[in-house]
Protein backbone atom coordinates (compact mmCIF):
# COMPACT_ATOMS: atom_id res chain seq x y z
CA UNK A 1 0.00 0.00 0.00
CA UNK A 2 1.41 3.78 -0.67
CA UNK A 3 1.88 5.29 1.80
CA UNK A 4 0.64 9.78 1.63
CA UNK A 5 3.37 11.79 0.59
CA UNK A 6 5.68 13.53 3.50
CA UNK A 7 4.47 17.34 3.92
CA UNK A 8 6.46 19.24 6.58
CA UNK A 9 4.93 21.60 9.01
CA UNK A 10 6.96 24.33 7.36
CA UNK A 11 5.24 23.66 4.21
CA UNK A 12 1.77 23.52 5.41
CA UNK A 13 2.43 27.08 7.03
CA UNK A 14 3.96 28.32 3.83
CA UNK A 15 0.94 26.64 2.08
CA UNK A 16 -1.33 28.68 4.14
CA UNK A 17 0.76 32.12 3.96
CA UNK A 18 0.70 31.56 -0.04
CA UNK A 19 -2.93 31.91 -0.23
CA UNK A 20 -2.93 35.79 1.32
CA UNK A 21 -0.35 36.95 -0.75
CA UNK A 22 -0.57 38.21 -4.49
CA UNK A 23 -1.38 35.88 -7.56
CA UNK A 24 2.20 36.48 -8.81
CA UNK A 25 3.78 34.50 -6.11
CA UNK A 26 5.54 31.66 -6.61
CA UNK A 27 4.57 28.36 -5.40
CA UNK A 28 6.08 27.07 -2.61
CA UNK A 29 8.73 24.56 -2.81
CA UNK A 30 6.95 21.41 -2.27
CA UNK A 31 10.13 19.51 -0.84
CA UNK A 32 11.43 19.35 2.83
CA UNK A 33 14.79 21.46 2.85
CA UNK A 34 17.93 20.93 3.97
CA UNK A 35 20.02 23.85 5.41
CA UNK A 36 23.06 23.09 4.08
CA UNK A 37 26.33 24.00 5.90
CA UNK A 38 30.41 23.28 5.60
CA UNK A 39 30.83 20.34 8.45
CA UNK A 40 32.05 20.93 11.68
CA UNK A 41 35.83 20.24 11.87
CA UNK A 42 35.31 19.81 15.82
CA UNK A 43 33.29 17.11 15.57
CA UNK A 44 33.58 15.85 12.16
CA UNK A 45 37.33 17.01 10.92
CA UNK A 46 37.87 14.48 8.50
CA UNK A 47 34.40 15.38 6.19
CA UNK A 48 35.45 19.27 6.97
CA UNK A 49 38.63 18.57 5.09
CA UNK A 50 37.02 16.79 2.30
CA UNK A 51 35.15 20.12 1.77
CA UNK A 52 31.48 18.12 2.80
CA UNK A 53 28.29 19.63 3.62
CA UNK A 54 26.19 18.84 6.60
CA UNK A 55 22.77 19.41 7.23
CA UNK A 56 19.59 18.15 8.97
CA UNK A 57 16.25 17.08 7.57
CA UNK A 58 13.03 17.19 10.11
CA UNK A 59 11.13 13.86 9.17
CA UNK A 60 8.20 12.87 11.07
CA UNK A 61 8.62 10.72 14.65
CA UNK A 62 5.92 8.49 12.97
CA UNK A 63 5.58 8.38 9.17
CA UNK A 64 1.79 7.32 9.03
CA UNK A 65 0.87 10.65 10.43
CA UNK A 66 2.74 13.01 8.62
CA UNK A 67 1.78 16.05 10.02
CA UNK A 68 2.61 15.15 13.83
CA UNK A 69 5.63 15.52 15.77
CA UNK A 70 9.22 15.24 13.80
CA UNK A 71 12.49 14.37 14.54
CA UNK A 72 15.84 15.84 12.95
CA UNK A 73 18.03 13.49 11.38
CA UNK A 74 21.43 14.47 10.11
CA UNK A 75 23.14 14.14 6.98
CA UNK A 76 26.34 15.08 5.26
CA UNK A 77 26.93 15.27 1.23
CA UNK A 78 30.20 14.99 -0.95
CA UNK A 79 29.13 16.43 -4.08
CA UNK A 80 29.87 14.97 -7.86
CA UNK A 81 32.90 15.73 -9.13
CA UNK A 82 31.96 14.08 -13.20
CA UNK A 83 30.12 15.81 -15.93
CA UNK A 84 26.64 16.83 -15.21
CA UNK A 85 26.48 13.40 -18.18
CA UNK A 86 28.28 10.89 -15.79
CA UNK A 87 26.29 11.65 -12.67
CA UNK A 88 24.49 9.32 -11.67
CA UNK A 89 22.30 10.45 -8.67
CA UNK A 90 22.85 9.84 -4.99
CA UNK A 91 24.89 6.86 -3.07
CA UNK A 92 23.72 6.59 0.62
CA UNK A 93 25.31 3.80 2.70
CA UNK A 94 24.91 2.55 6.43
CA UNK A 95 27.44 0.62 8.15
CA UNK A 96 25.33 -1.69 10.47
CA UNK A 97 24.75 -2.42 13.78
CA UNK A 98 21.87 -1.00 14.46
CA UNK A 99 23.47 1.38 16.56
CA UNK A 100 26.17 2.36 13.80
CA UNK A 101 26.25 6.40 13.24
CA UNK A 102 26.93 6.66 9.41
CA UNK A 103 27.30 10.54 8.74
CA UNK A 104 30.93 10.05 7.79
CA UNK A 105 30.80 6.24 6.50
CA UNK A 106 30.55 7.03 2.84
CA UNK A 107 34.22 8.77 3.16
CA UNK A 108 36.27 6.30 4.55
CA UNK A 109 34.34 3.90 1.44
CA UNK A 110 35.49 6.75 -1.01
CA UNK A 111 39.46 5.37 -1.36
CA UNK A 112 37.91 1.73 -2.43
CA UNK A 113 34.76 3.51 -4.41
CA UNK A 114 37.71 5.32 -6.61
CA UNK A 115 36.64 6.99 -9.44
CA UNK A 116 32.96 5.70 -8.96
CA UNK A 117 32.69 8.32 -5.82
CA UNK A 118 33.00 10.98 -8.63
CA UNK A 119 29.68 10.06 -10.02
CA UNK A 120 27.60 10.51 -7.04
CA UNK A 121 26.64 12.47 -4.47
CA UNK A 122 27.86 10.56 -1.72
CA UNK A 123 25.06 10.82 1.26
CA UNK A 124 25.82 9.66 4.88
CA UNK A 125 23.60 10.12 7.16
CA UNK A 126 22.98 9.33 11.46
CA UNK A 127 19.66 7.10 11.64
CA UNK A 128 17.25 8.28 13.62
CA UNK A 129 18.45 8.87 17.58
CA UNK A 130 21.87 8.43 16.99
CA UNK A 131 25.10 10.62 16.68
CA UNK A 132 23.60 13.86 15.55
CA UNK A 133 20.33 12.85 14.95
CA UNK A 134 17.53 13.69 17.52
CA UNK A 135 19.17 12.04 20.44
CA UNK A 136 17.51 9.23 22.08
CA UNK A 137 19.72 7.44 25.55
CA UNK A 138 18.80 5.71 28.85
CA UNK A 139 19.54 6.58 32.34
CA UNK A 140 23.32 5.19 33.01
CA UNK A 141 23.74 2.42 35.47
CA UNK A 142 24.36 3.80 38.98
CA UNK A 143 27.74 1.44 38.31
CA UNK A 144 30.23 0.18 35.46
CA UNK A 145 29.51 -3.26 34.71
CA UNK A 146 31.02 -5.50 37.13
CA UNK A 147 31.87 -8.94 36.54
CA UNK A 148 29.22 -11.91 37.07
CA UNK A 149 30.26 -15.64 38.69
CA UNK A 150 28.87 -18.99 40.22
CA UNK A 151 27.16 -21.68 39.30
CA UNK A 152 25.73 -21.68 35.81
CA UNK A 153 22.16 -20.64 37.26
CA UNK A 154 23.59 -17.98 39.10
CA UNK A 155 25.18 -16.18 36.22
CA UNK A 156 21.77 -16.49 33.87
CA UNK A 157 19.70 -14.78 36.56
CA UNK A 158 22.16 -12.31 36.87
CA UNK A 159 22.44 -11.89 33.28
CA UNK A 160 18.62 -11.13 33.07
CA UNK A 161 18.65 -9.60 35.95
CA UNK A 162 21.24 -6.68 34.42
CA UNK A 163 18.71 -7.19 31.06
CA UNK A 164 15.58 -6.00 32.97
CA UNK A 165 17.71 -2.77 34.90
CA UNK A 166 18.47 -2.15 31.31
CA UNK A 167 14.96 -2.04 30.16
CA UNK A 168 13.92 -0.33 32.69
CA UNK A 169 16.82 2.82 32.71
CA UNK A 170 15.83 2.77 28.78
CA UNK A 171 12.45 3.68 29.32
CA UNK A 172 13.02 6.29 32.42
CA UNK A 173 14.37 9.28 30.75
CA UNK A 174 11.37 11.93 30.43
CA UNK A 175 9.74 11.15 26.70
CA UNK A 176 11.91 8.38 25.96
CA UNK A 177 8.73 5.91 26.08
CA UNK A 178 7.38 8.22 23.37
CA UNK A 179 10.07 7.72 21.34
CA UNK A 180 11.19 3.52 21.65
CA UNK A 181 8.40 2.88 18.97
CA UNK A 182 9.42 4.78 16.24
CA UNK A 183 13.21 3.56 16.07
CA UNK A 184 12.27 0.81 13.44
CA UNK A 185 14.17 -0.10 10.54
CA UNK A 186 11.07 0.72 8.61
CA UNK A 187 11.18 4.47 9.63
CA UNK A 188 14.38 4.63 9.19
CA UNK A 189 14.25 3.10 5.29
CA UNK A 190 11.49 5.76 5.50
CA UNK A 191 14.10 8.38 7.03
CA UNK A 192 16.23 7.39 4.07
CA UNK A 193 14.09 8.15 1.57
CA UNK A 194 12.76 11.25 2.60
CA UNK A 195 16.11 12.31 2.07
CA UNK A 196 16.24 11.40 -1.33
CA UNK A 197 12.70 13.53 -1.58
CA UNK A 198 14.41 16.26 -0.05
CA UNK A 199 17.52 15.96 -2.43
CA UNK A 200 15.17 16.36 -5.38
CA UNK A 201 16.52 12.87 -6.53
CA UNK A 202 13.92 10.20 -8.43
CA UNK A 203 15.61 7.38 -6.99
CA UNK A 204 18.61 6.68 -4.83
CA UNK A 205 21.62 4.15 -5.05
CA UNK A 206 22.88 2.53 -1.76
CA UNK A 207 25.54 0.49 0.49
CA UNK A 208 24.71 -1.38 3.55
CA UNK A 209 26.65 -3.61 5.53
CA UNK A 210 25.10 -6.20 7.89
CA UNK A 211 22.50 -4.54 9.67
CA UNK A 212 22.86 -1.66 7.31
CA UNK A 213 22.09 -4.96 4.38
CA UNK A 214 18.89 -5.34 6.19
CA UNK A 215 18.18 -1.98 5.98
CA UNK A 216 18.59 -1.79 2.39
CA UNK A 217 16.11 -5.01 2.00
CA UNK A 218 13.46 -2.86 3.89
CA UNK A 219 13.86 0.47 1.91
CA UNK A 220 13.72 -1.94 -1.58
CA UNK A 221 10.42 -3.49 -0.17
CA UNK A 222 8.80 0.25 0.79
CA UNK A 223 10.28 2.02 -2.29
CA UNK A 224 10.45 -0.10 -5.10
CA UNK A 225 10.27 2.03 -7.85
CA UNK A 226 12.83 4.48 -6.37
CA UNK A 227 15.90 2.03 -5.49
CA UNK A 228 18.29 2.53 -8.30
CA UNK A 229 21.52 0.69 -7.56
CA UNK A 230 21.20 -1.67 -4.47
CA UNK A 231 24.68 -3.68 -2.58
CA UNK A 232 23.67 -5.44 0.30
CA UNK A 233 26.56 -7.21 2.16
CA UNK A 234 26.61 -9.30 4.62
CA UNK A 235 22.80 -9.19 5.56
CA UNK A 236 20.03 -12.04 7.37
CA UNK A 237 17.40 -14.21 6.87
CA UNK A 238 14.37 -11.72 6.76
CA UNK A 239 12.46 -15.02 7.83
CA UNK A 240 14.13 -14.75 11.20
CA UNK A 241 13.10 -13.24 13.96
CA UNK A 242 15.46 -11.27 16.39
CA UNK A 243 16.02 -14.16 18.59
CA UNK A 244 16.55 -16.88 16.16
CA UNK A 245 19.44 -14.64 14.60
CA UNK A 246 21.04 -14.38 17.68
CA UNK A 247 20.55 -18.46 17.81
CA UNK A 248 22.46 -18.85 14.59
CA UNK A 249 25.82 -17.04 15.28
CA UNK A 250 26.42 -19.60 17.92
CA UNK A 251 26.78 -22.51 15.80
CA UNK A 252 28.78 -20.66 13.22
CA UNK A 253 30.91 -19.33 15.53
CA UNK A 254 31.86 -22.79 16.93
CA UNK A 255 33.03 -23.57 13.24
CA UNK A 256 35.04 -20.29 12.92
CA UNK A 257 36.85 -21.57 16.77
CA UNK A 258 37.63 -24.79 15.53
CA UNK A 259 39.06 -23.26 12.43
CA UNK A 260 41.41 -20.80 14.19
CA UNK A 261 42.43 -23.78 16.60
CA UNK A 262 43.65 -25.41 13.73
CA UNK A 263 45.49 -22.47 12.40
CA UNK A 264 47.37 -22.50 16.55
CA UNK A 265 47.59 -25.78 16.34
CA UNK A 266 49.92 -24.95 13.42
CA UNK A 267 51.61 -22.59 15.23
CA UNK A 268 52.68 -24.52 17.95
CA UNK A 269 55.91 -23.49 18.46
CA UNK A 270 54.89 -19.92 19.13
CA UNK A 271 51.58 -19.91 21.24
CA UNK A 272 52.08 -23.53 22.72
CA UNK A 273 48.15 -23.58 22.87
CA UNK A 274 48.48 -27.17 21.80
CA UNK A 275 49.52 -29.60 18.55
CA UNK A 276 46.04 -30.40 17.45
CA UNK A 277 42.86 -28.65 17.13
CA UNK A 278 40.95 -30.42 19.76
CA UNK A 279 43.69 -29.63 22.27
CA UNK A 280 43.53 -25.96 21.75
CA UNK A 281 39.89 -25.69 21.54
CA UNK A 282 39.97 -27.63 24.92
CA UNK A 283 42.10 -24.93 26.77
CA UNK A 284 39.85 -22.40 25.37
CA UNK A 285 36.77 -24.15 26.68
CA UNK A 286 38.57 -24.54 30.33
CA UNK A 287 39.28 -20.75 30.60
CA UNK A 288 35.32 -20.19 29.65
CA UNK A 289 34.42 -22.50 32.42
CA UNK A 290 36.81 -21.29 34.72
CA UNK A 291 35.56 -17.84 34.03
CA UNK A 292 32.33 -18.61 34.81
CA UNK A 293 32.93 -20.02 38.04
CA UNK A 294 35.54 -17.22 39.30
CA UNK A 295 36.43 -14.20 37.15
CA UNK A 296 40.07 -14.39 35.72
CA UNK A 297 42.32 -11.79 37.09
CA UNK A 298 45.17 -9.92 34.33
CA UNK A 299 46.66 -7.17 35.52
CA UNK A 300 44.50 -4.82 36.38
CA UNK A 301 41.87 -6.23 34.35
CA UNK A 302 39.26 -8.67 35.12
CA UNK A 303 37.23 -11.14 32.41
CA UNK A 304 34.76 -13.22 33.88
CA UNK A 305 33.46 -16.03 31.14
CA UNK A 306 30.36 -13.35 29.28
CA UNK A 307 33.58 -10.94 28.41
CA UNK A 308 35.58 -13.89 27.59
CA UNK A 309 32.73 -14.97 25.04
CA UNK A 310 32.39 -11.68 23.69
CA UNK A 311 36.04 -10.40 22.77
CA UNK A 312 36.83 -14.07 21.13
CA UNK A 313 33.65 -13.63 19.15
CA UNK A 314 34.51 -10.45 17.90
CA UNK A 315 38.07 -11.74 16.86
CA UNK A 316 37.32 -14.84 15.44
CA UNK A 317 34.88 -12.88 12.69
CA UNK A 318 38.15 -12.05 10.77
CA UNK A 319 40.91 -14.35 9.68
CA UNK A 320 43.43 -11.30 9.77
CA UNK A 321 42.96 -11.45 13.76
CA UNK A 322 43.94 -15.09 14.30
CA UNK A 323 47.54 -13.82 15.90
CA UNK A 324 45.30 -11.58 17.73
CA UNK A 325 43.53 -14.40 19.21
CA UNK A 326 46.11 -16.21 19.94
CA UNK A 327 48.34 -14.19 21.79
CA UNK A 328 45.27 -13.62 23.93
CA UNK A 329 44.70 -17.16 25.00
CA UNK A 330 48.12 -17.24 25.35
CA UNK A 331 47.88 -14.80 27.83
CA UNK A 332 44.99 -15.33 29.81
CA UNK A 333 45.60 -19.40 30.60
CA UNK A 334 48.98 -17.54 31.41
CA UNK A 335 46.51 -15.18 33.94
CA UNK A 336 44.57 -18.67 34.56
CA UNK A 337 47.71 -20.45 35.79
CA UNK A 338 48.78 -18.17 38.33
CA UNK A 339 51.61 -16.59 36.44
CA UNK A 340 51.80 -12.46 37.07
CA UNK A 341 51.19 -11.36 33.56
CA UNK A 342 50.25 -8.02 31.64
CA UNK A 343 47.51 -7.94 29.50
CA UNK A 344 47.81 -8.45 25.79
CA UNK A 345 47.35 -4.68 24.77
CA UNK A 346 44.07 -5.86 22.62
CA UNK A 347 42.97 -7.66 25.45
CA UNK A 348 43.38 -4.99 27.80
CA UNK A 349 41.72 -2.41 25.68
CA UNK A 350 38.77 -5.19 24.91
CA UNK A 351 38.70 -5.20 28.72
CA UNK A 352 39.26 -2.07 29.76
CA UNK A 353 35.74 -1.05 27.42
CA UNK A 354 33.60 -3.83 28.55
CA UNK A 355 34.25 -2.57 32.20
CA UNK A 356 33.83 1.23 31.86
CA UNK A 357 30.55 3.17 31.67
CA UNK A 358 30.34 3.25 27.81
CA UNK A 359 29.78 -0.61 27.76
CA UNK A 360 26.27 0.05 28.66
CA UNK A 361 26.03 2.18 25.15
CA UNK A 362 27.34 0.02 23.07
CA UNK A 363 24.18 -2.60 24.49
CA UNK A 364 21.51 -0.07 25.12
CA UNK A 365 22.08 1.55 21.58
CA UNK A 366 21.54 -1.59 19.68
CA UNK A 367 18.37 -2.45 21.67
CA UNK A 368 16.86 0.84 20.31
CA UNK A 369 16.24 -0.68 17.00
CA UNK A 370 15.71 -4.45 18.13
CA UNK A 371 13.24 -4.54 20.47
CA UNK A 372 11.08 -1.69 18.03
CA UNK A 373 11.51 -4.07 15.13
CA UNK A 374 9.87 -6.90 17.60
CA UNK A 375 10.78 -10.46 17.88
CA UNK A 376 11.47 -10.24 21.55
CA UNK A 377 7.59 -10.46 22.98
CA UNK A 378 7.46 -8.52 26.30
CA UNK A 379 7.42 -10.36 29.49
CA UNK A 380 9.98 -13.04 27.89
CA UNK A 381 10.24 -16.26 25.13
CA UNK A 382 8.07 -18.17 24.76
CA UNK A 383 6.93 -18.64 28.38
CA UNK A 384 9.09 -16.12 30.39
CA UNK A 385 13.16 -16.29 31.33
CA UNK A 386 12.83 -20.06 31.83
CA UNK A 387 12.56 -20.77 28.31
CA UNK A 388 15.57 -18.82 27.87
CA UNK A 389 17.60 -21.06 30.60
CA UNK A 390 16.49 -23.90 28.96
CA UNK A 391 17.97 -22.58 25.54
CA UNK A 392 21.14 -21.52 27.14
CA UNK A 393 21.67 -25.07 28.87
CA UNK A 394 20.76 -27.22 25.92
CA UNK A 395 22.92 -25.04 23.52
CA UNK A 396 26.11 -26.38 25.62
CA UNK A 397 25.83 -29.49 23.84
CA UNK A 398 27.12 -28.89 20.50
CA UNK A 399 27.88 -24.86 21.44
CA UNK A 400 30.05 -25.19 24.78
CA UNK A 401 31.63 -22.08 24.23
CA UNK A 402 29.25 -19.67 22.58
CA UNK A 403 25.85 -21.07 23.25
CA UNK A 404 25.12 -19.12 26.42
CA UNK A 405 25.89 -15.80 24.51
CA UNK A 406 24.11 -16.90 21.31
CA UNK A 407 20.64 -18.04 23.37
CA UNK A 408 21.10 -15.47 25.99
CA UNK A 409 18.49 -13.41 26.71
CA UNK A 410 17.81 -9.59 26.05
CA UNK A 411 16.68 -6.47 27.42
CA UNK A 412 13.93 -6.62 24.63
CA UNK A 413 12.62 -9.17 26.68
CA UNK A 414 11.68 -6.76 29.16
CA UNK A 415 11.01 -3.50 26.79
CA UNK A 416 8.84 -0.53 28.70
CA UNK A 417 6.85 -0.34 25.66
CA UNK A 418 5.53 -2.32 22.88
CA UNK A 419 7.52 -3.02 19.52
CA UNK A 420 6.89 -0.12 17.02
CA UNK A 421 6.70 -2.84 14.02
CA UNK A 422 6.13 -6.59 13.32
CA UNK A 423 8.95 -6.21 11.27
CA UNK A 424 8.57 -6.18 6.82
CA UNK A 425 8.87 -9.27 4.77
CA UNK A 426 11.21 -9.10 1.67
CA UNK A 427 9.86 -10.40 -1.30
CA UNK A 428 10.43 -8.45 -4.73
CA UNK A 429 12.06 -8.59 -7.90
CA UNK A 430 14.06 -5.35 -7.38
CA UNK A 431 17.68 -6.05 -9.07
CA UNK A 432 20.40 -5.74 -5.92
CA UNK A 433 23.94 -7.22 -5.76
CA UNK A 434 23.99 -9.47 -2.86
CA UNK A 435 28.15 -10.34 -0.96
CA UNK A 436 28.21 -12.80 1.41
CA UNK A 437 31.58 -14.52 2.95
CA UNK A 438 30.76 -18.28 3.44
CA UNK A 439 32.20 -18.61 6.65
CA UNK A 440 30.81 -15.42 7.93
CA UNK A 441 30.03 -16.02 11.78
CA UNK A 442 28.32 -12.93 12.63
CA UNK A 443 25.84 -12.90 9.47
CA UNK A 444 25.92 -16.64 8.78
CA UNK A 445 26.50 -17.34 4.96
CA UNK A 446 23.00 -19.24 5.06
CA UNK A 447 21.03 -16.14 5.86
CA UNK A 448 22.99 -14.33 2.72
CA UNK A 449 21.29 -16.64 0.90
CA UNK A 450 17.90 -16.66 2.10
CA UNK A 451 17.83 -12.82 1.21
CA UNK A 452 18.99 -13.26 -2.15
CA UNK A 453 16.28 -15.79 -2.35
CA UNK A 454 14.10 -13.30 -1.09
CA UNK A 455 14.90 -10.56 -3.85
CA UNK A 456 14.22 -12.05 -6.70
CA UNK A 457 15.70 -9.95 -9.09
CA UNK A 458 18.85 -10.23 -6.97
CA UNK A 459 22.38 -11.70 -7.76
CA UNK A 460 24.83 -13.23 -4.85
CA UNK A 461 28.02 -13.15 -4.95
CA UNK A 462 30.03 -15.03 -2.44
CA UNK A 463 33.79 -15.23 -1.28
CA UNK A 464 35.39 -18.14 0.58
CA UNK A 465 36.55 -16.18 3.42
CA UNK A 466 36.22 -15.83 7.17
CA UNK A 467 35.11 -12.15 7.20
CA UNK A 468 32.18 -10.13 8.43
CA UNK A 469 31.74 -8.35 5.08
CA UNK A 470 33.29 -8.31 1.27
CA UNK A 471 32.97 -5.29 -0.07
CA UNK A 472 35.73 -2.41 0.90
CA UNK A 473 37.63 -4.61 3.61
CA UNK A 474 40.73 -2.67 3.21
CA UNK A 475 39.31 0.06 5.41
CA UNK A 476 38.80 -1.76 8.15
CA UNK A 477 42.29 -2.92 7.79
CA UNK A 478 41.71 -6.47 6.84
CA UNK A 479 42.72 -7.76 3.17
CA UNK A 480 40.72 -6.53 0.18
CA UNK A 481 39.00 -8.85 -1.66
CA UNK A 482 39.82 -7.14 -5.25
CA UNK A 483 37.23 -9.67 -7.18
CA UNK A 484 34.43 -8.24 -5.08
CA UNK A 485 35.35 -4.36 -4.98
CA UNK A 486 35.11 -4.43 -8.66
CA UNK A 487 32.17 -6.25 -8.64
CA UNK A 488 30.60 -3.26 -6.58
CA UNK A 489 32.62 -0.68 -8.31
CA UNK A 490 31.53 -1.84 -11.85
CA UNK A 491 27.68 -2.48 -10.78
CA UNK A 492 27.44 0.85 -9.11
CA UNK A 493 29.27 2.74 -12.42
CA UNK A 494 25.98 1.98 -14.52
CA UNK A 495 27.01 -1.63 -15.63
CA UNK A 496 24.32 -4.64 -15.56
CA UNK A 497 24.09 -6.87 -12.62
CA UNK A 498 25.98 -9.90 -13.73
CA UNK A 499 23.95 -12.55 -15.57
CA UNK A 500 24.65 -15.17 -13.21
CA UNK A 501 25.48 -15.91 -9.30
CA UNK A 502 29.16 -15.48 -8.90
CA UNK A 503 32.32 -16.87 -6.89
CA UNK A 504 35.43 -14.85 -5.89
CA UNK A 505 38.18 -15.62 -4.76
CA UNK A 506 39.83 -13.95 -1.90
Amino acid sequence: MRRPALISLALLAATALSASLSAAAPPPDPRPRIDWRPCSAAHHPELAKAGAECGKLAVPLDHAAPRGRTVDIAVSRIRATAAPAERRGILLANPGGPGGPGLDYPLSLRPVLGDVADRYDLIGFDPRFLGDSTPLACTPPAAPPAPVSGTRRQVFDATAASARDMAHRCGQPPGNTALLPHATSRNVARDMDAVRAALGEPSLSYYGVSYGADLGAVYTQLFPRRADRIVLDSGTDPSLTQYELFQATGPAAEAALDEWAAWTAARHGTYRLGRTAPRVRATVERLVTRAERRPLTIGDHTADASRLRLITHQLLQYEESDPALARIVRNLKDAADGHAVEPDPVLAQWLQLLGSPEADELFSVPSFTMCADGGWPAGGWPAGTDAYWRATQQSRATQPVFGPQANAISACTFWPVAPGDTGTAIGNDVPVLVLHATRDNNTPYAGGVALHRALRGSRLLNVDLRSHGVYANAVSGNNPVPCADEAVNTYLAGAPLPETDRTCRP
